[in-house]
């Protein structure tokens, strides 16, 4: 445990284009290097092409994107009298979120029919829109290993 305090959050500002603190941390994920003008038109333009492919509003898009690829439980290794085990853990909503949008960044990062970072990610969020896709893969396989170690939940 840290001496230094409690770490404080800091308090982001909702995204220009559609005043929407979701968007930001999207930029934020996608971000390298503190080139946030690029990441923002990788995400406005991702958006965009989302919201065409769905025929509704981008925020309401994004937001069932969100909820298809937000996973509601993680394992957490704890160690008791020498063993390992793989707990089963609720997951905050904040984390939920964070290990979400990394998802979708991470799964359009290693797509490779598409030539851009700006095609791929639209098309990772079109298929996220869909069910499919590696960001609600990975949602899924969490919640396999959450299941498979459901034994362990007693250890929370």
């Amino acid at each position: 445990m840290s001496r230094k305090g409690i770490k404080r959050k800091r308090k982001l500002l909702p995204d220009v284009m559609y005043d929407n603190l979701i968007v930001t941390k999207l930029v934020n994920t996608i971000m390298k290097r503190g080139r946030r003008s690029i990441a923002e038109k990788i995400a406005v333009n991702a958006i965009e092409k989302l919201a065409a492919s769905s025929n509704i509003d981008a925020m309401e898009a994004l937001g069932k994107v969100i909820e298809n690829t937000k996973p509601n439980v993680e394992v957490r290794s704890k160690r008791i009298g020498g063993a390992t085990y793989q707990v089963p853990v609720e997951i905050q909503a904040d984390r939920a979120l964070a290990l979400a949008l990394r998802a979708l960044v991470i799964s359009a990062k290693t797509r490779k029919s598409e030539r851009t970072m700006e095609d791929k990610f639209a098309a990772e969020l079109v298929d996220a829109y869909n069910g499919k896709g590696g960001a609600t893969k990975m949602r899924t396989d969490k919640h396999k290993m959450a299941e498979a170690n459901k034994v362990f939940a007693c250890y929370a």
